[in-house]
């Protein structure tokens, strides 16, 4: 689709991948709060994740930008090597402060009695449990790959952690070397047990520093050193559909060709030696345009987020997951959702009344058919494994697999296959089209069809992690365009107009406009008008210019905006931005127009970015039920009511605490909120 060139001041707009590092920078100084020290670790691990990530992707499709011999992008190119030097600019300012926190954190525990120790700091008890921990564990997976010039280095994993060694002797030449760690087998922190009431706790790393002679003993060299060191390949691939192969070998074939992607970033760690440097670097084939930094000792921080855990007090404490009466009692959700539309709003809710309902469908003699959209699911599913047995049980069973969501490719297509191993009906969309939108379709033999629309994905490990709301309807203005939108999946040009659903790239941002300019109509006839949105990213520049249009003729804009958001709301007096870091990643989307005192409410899976607007089947649905419009006046007011782990985005990168004489947690009162409701209906 293209679009005309939307023009806001310079000061008006903040790109993208700008905002993002802002956002990143949230969760970092989340790790600096008054919050148990597990947590701390937790939001450090994250924040490391993250950087990597975006490193992988964004950076990486900068740096091709950047570095084309292209012509005709010049002002790509321009704008390209611009936002590169602020986002080094600041991932180098942000690294000295992740490293004072990780410290401190590191100092607190050690006040609990939780020690960290490295292989120049043990005890004689540790040396003997190190050895026979190394032996025991460890040895069987070391395997040096010698970095001679026939080393072949192409296919090394960038997800992977490795010591980069120089073994040396006088009179002898240096050997240098790579060690892949066995983090992936045996975890990155290895417990050394109990001494005078004191819990040590070891890096992998170390203990196979330790034990560097004893691995290259053959070579009779005496001095060994190691450094660790990361880096990040071009994470994007680029897909070449063979109509002889099919898609699903050609994604799998573009998997593996990312993995030998060029390194767009590394980092070594402090002291490696020059020569070290230079014959690693060479045999990794790192070129001039990449990005080469010395970090500190360790690297790989995400693995913070799975520290050794010997004290649950220094955690939070674990939340219930509130379960339906349906599920606990197990009576029919198809009957409940027949009989009135309802709502689950996870992790607060437990998502085994989703798995529930579609468990019930895949046995019910009512239930003739099937369809279900999946973005990524778990490991070992359970939605996977309901879809499968209703195709078993002789359903008719649809399944959209998105092979192209980024990180879970390989997984995506191992579900591919298990489903169509049970006879469903696999699509995979076509060619430059993700479809993000989750949704699933039952079709009834006996009364109301049924359509779950979630604003996450269907998978059971983020369902207790991410915040997102699942709506369960009968209303036949939604279960029938649902029933559209898989048809118009399998058959993409096709025309199929929505009169209730609001589906990208077709229809969903025009309505979005014209919701908007209601409310600008309602502000200029002196009537309250007001928008209120909950999401995770804003960067469309017709969006933002159509907010600021608004915030200016008068109406009340209210954003939650968690991850990027290029808005700059100090400009604009009639605008508030907050974003929320707390313990649960705030996911869900919902969309609240005041329309003259009637207000019009809708939830989905788009966020305002080019890409959700314009490159991918998304879908946002309004909410008719009352009920339901209730919850999600709750959850969204009480987010804009957050002043303990919500800050003021005004759009320079600040992070600026919200001010308060009496404090309000959202995410503590929303739990508290589902206790009184659960108990309520168990009375």
């Amino acid at each position: 689709m293209n679009k005309k060139s939307i023009k806001i001041a310079r000061d008006d707009y903040i790109d993208r991948d700008v905002s993002w590092m802002y956002f990143n920078y949230r969760i970092l100084k989340e790790a600096e709060k008054d919050i148990p020290l597990y947590e701390k670790l937790s939001f450090l691990g994250i924040y490391s994740n993250n950087l990597d990530e975006f490193y992988k992707v964004r950076v990486a499709a900068f740096k091709r930008i950047a570095t084309s011999d292209a012509t005709f992008i010049s002002e790509e190119k321009k704008q390209a090597k611009k936002d590169l030097k602020k986002i080094i600019q600041a991932t180098e300012t942000y690294s000295q402060e992740f490293e004072k926190v990780k410290n401190e954190v590191f100092k607190s525990l050690e006040k609990q009695g939780i020690y960290l120790v490295d292989e120049k700091h043990l005890s004689s008890s540790q040396e003997k449990f190190i050895h026979k921990y190394f032996i025991e564990n460890i040895a069987g997976y070391i395997s040096p790959i010698i970095l001679s010039k026939k080393a072949n280095l192409l296919h090394v994993n960038d997800s992977h952690i490795y010591l980069a060694c120089k073994i040396s002797k006088v009179l002898k030449d240096n050997i240098y070397a790579l060690i892949p760690l066995p983090v992936h087998l045996l975890g990155r922190f290895i417990s050394l047990g109990e001494e005078d009431h004191k819990n040590y706790v070891m890096y992998l790393d170390d203990i196979v520093r330790y034990h560097l002679p004893y691995i290259f003993k053959e070579y009779n060299y005496d001095t060994f050193e190691a450094y660790a060191f990361k880096f990040a390949k071009d994470a994007d691939i680029e897909v070449e559909s063979d109509p002889e192969e099919g898609l699903l070998k050609s994604i799998s074939q573009a998997v593996k060709n990312r993995k030998s992607g060029v390194p767009v970033r590394v980092v070594l760690g402090e002291g490696i030696p020059d020569d070290l440097k230079k014959i690693l670097l060479k045999r990794l084939n790192v070129g001039k345009e990449a990005l080469v930094s010395i970090g500190g000792k360790y690297h790989n921080n995400r693995d913070l987020m799975h520290f050794p855990v010997f004290n649950s007090a220094l955690s939070y404490e674990k939340w219930e997951h509130y379960q339906l009466k349906e599920v606990v009692d197990g009576s029919s959700l198809i009957d409940k959702v027949q009989n009135k539309d309802f709502m689950i709003h996870v992790p607060y809710e437990s998502f085994d009344a989703f798995i529930k309902i579609l468990q019930e469908a895949a046995i019910s003699k009512k239930v003739s058919e099937i369809k279900a959209s999946l973005y990524r699911t778990s490991k070992d599913s359970k939605v996977v494994s309901a879809l499968a047995n209703a195709s078993l049980n002789g359903k008719k069973v649809t399944a959209v697999v998105e092979l192209m969501a980024r990180f879970d490719e390989d997984s995506n297509i191992v579900v591919s296959q298990k489903l169509l191993d049970a006879g469903c009906d696999v699509l995979t969309g076509e060619e430059g089209f993700k479809i993000h939108g989750k949704l699933v379709y039952i079709k009834m033999k006996e009364g109301k069809d049924i359509a779950i629309i979630s604003t996450g994905n269907f998978h059971e490990g983020n369902a207790k992690h991410y915040t997102d709301c699942l709506l369960f309807t009968s209303d036949l203005r939604i279960t029938q365009e649902v029933n559209l939108l898989f048809n118009f999946i399998k058959q993409p040009f096709k025309h199929v107009n929505f009169k209730h659903l609001l589906v990208s790239p077709d229809s969903m941002q025009q309505t979005f406009k014209k919701l908007i300019r209601n409310e600008i109509r309602h502000a200029e006839n002196n009537e309250y008008a007001s928008i209120k949105i909950k999401i995770n990213h804003i960067t469309d520049k017709e969006m933002v210019k159509l907010l600021y249009n608004a915030c200016d003729k008068g109406v009340k804009v209210d954003l939650l905006v968690r991850g990027n958001c290029s808005l700059v709301a100090k400009n604009h007096p009639n605008m508030t931005v907050h974003a929320i870091i707390d313990r649960y990643l705030e996911h869900s989307r919902i969309f609240i127009f005041e329309n003259g005192g009637s207000p019009l409410y809708f939830m989905g899976s788009a966020d305002w970015m080019p890409r959700n607007l314009y490159n991918r089947i998304e879908v946002v649905t309004p909410v008719y039920d009352e009920d339901c419009k209730k919850e999600l006046d709750v959850i969204v007011n009480y987010g804009l009511l957050d002043n303990v782990k919500a800050c003021d985005v005004r759009g320079d990168g600040e992070y600026t605490i919200i001010e308060h004489e009496k404090p309000f947690r959202s995410q503590e009162e929303l739990q508290l909120y589902y206790k009184n409701k659960h108990e309520e209906v168990q009375r």
